[in-house]
């Protein structure tokens, strides 16, 4: 049985302007997101900033996670790490919280061999005994599991189900599901590419468009999965200009960005990331406009829409 079927939201994470997770606006994006019917909320992934975390903010935001959806849709933690020792303790304490999976990238910066990597799932996966999810993004790893070892990986490690593909190589995916012929789940990690991946077999996605489109991306799914085809591809088609736009700089810069131009008061990114500069930023709230998300009266140079507040260095 699949941890989901659908479009799981990539949430992001929110900050006060003092660098803390903002654990009230958190919950009300939970609220709005299962409003929405978003299919499963995966937490503390890289647009929940992960990575900038210590271990018990990443387990508290976990833990709030869990506890705000109280069982509503399927929780999926992130817990992968380029220390596979690290990612055994965060995904064991993950598990005692209550998730219902874990999202596990591939190991950065120290990269891996293809046996590498399949020992590291392993390692993972016997410190546990809830579902795991690969997470193939080497645009931002320098790692990327090959088909081969994917289907090698799902055959031959227990908890191994699924992988979120974003490498945007949709050869590669086609592979994958070829090669796979069942064995592992596939969610699209590329939210230009779902009606792509549905038709070779995917399961869903792992979407940052659902941070503000819950509903649309989850309509781009159950449309496919309910037989209208032509549907799920028009409404792909709709959004594609809109998906371009999160992706005009690094994720979850945009995303960020455009959630507080709808008003949502999530501040800034931790450092290294910053706001987007002002002329990009005038071209995301054009394209936001264009989608009638935002205020036609908002302006790439407000202080109080554009930026936030203070840098969050922590």
């Amino acid at each position: 049985m699949s941890i989901f079927t659908g479009a799981g939201v990539a949430i992001i994470t929110p900050f006060n302007e003092d660098g803390s997770i903002n654990f009230e606006e958190f919950g009300k994006i939970i609220e709005d997101q299962i409003a929405g019917h978003t299919d499963a909320i995966i937490v503390c992934g890289t647009t929940g900033e992960s990575s900038t975390m210590d271990d018990d903010e990443h387990l508290a935001t976990i833990k709030y996670c869990v506890e705000k959806v109280a069982g509503r849709i399927p929780v999926i933690a992130g817990t992968g790490s380029n220390c596979t020792r690290e990612s055994i303790n965060l995904s064991k304490k993950a598990e005692e919280i209550g998730v219902d999976g874990l999202l596990c990238v591939t190991p950065y910066y120290n990269k891996a061999t293809q046996a590498g990597l399949y020992e590291y799932y392993k390692a993972i996966s016997d410190a546990v005994n809830i579902p795991i999810i690969m997470y193939n993004v080497p645009s931002r790893t320098g790692t990327n599991i090959l088909p081969e070892t994917a289907v090698k990986i799902a055959k031959e490690v227990k908890n191994v189900v699924a992988i979120k593909e974003a490498s945007g190589n949709i050869s590669q995916v086609a592979k994958l599901a070829a090669l796979a012929d069942g064995c592992i789940d596939i969610y699209s990690g590329n939210d230009d590419q779902i009606t792509s991946a549905l038709a070779l077999g995917a399961k869903g996605v792992i979407s940052v468009l659902s941070n503000i489109l819950p509903e649309e991306t989850h309509n781009i799914c159950y449309s496919y999965f309910n037989g209208d085809q032509e549907k799920s591809d028009n409404l792909q088609l709709k959004y594609l200009e809109l998906i371009e736009g999160l992706f005009m700089d690094i994720n979850p810069i945009p995303v960020k960005q455009a959630m507080r131009a709808m008003g949502y008061p999530v501040g800034g990114c931790r450092l290294p990331l910053c706001d987007m500069d002002p002329a990009n930023a005038e071209k995301l709230y054009a394209i936001l406009k264009s989608y009638g998300l935002i205020n036609s009266e908002v302006k790439a140079g407000s202080i109080t829409v554009h930026n936030a507040k203070t840098r969050v260095i922590f």
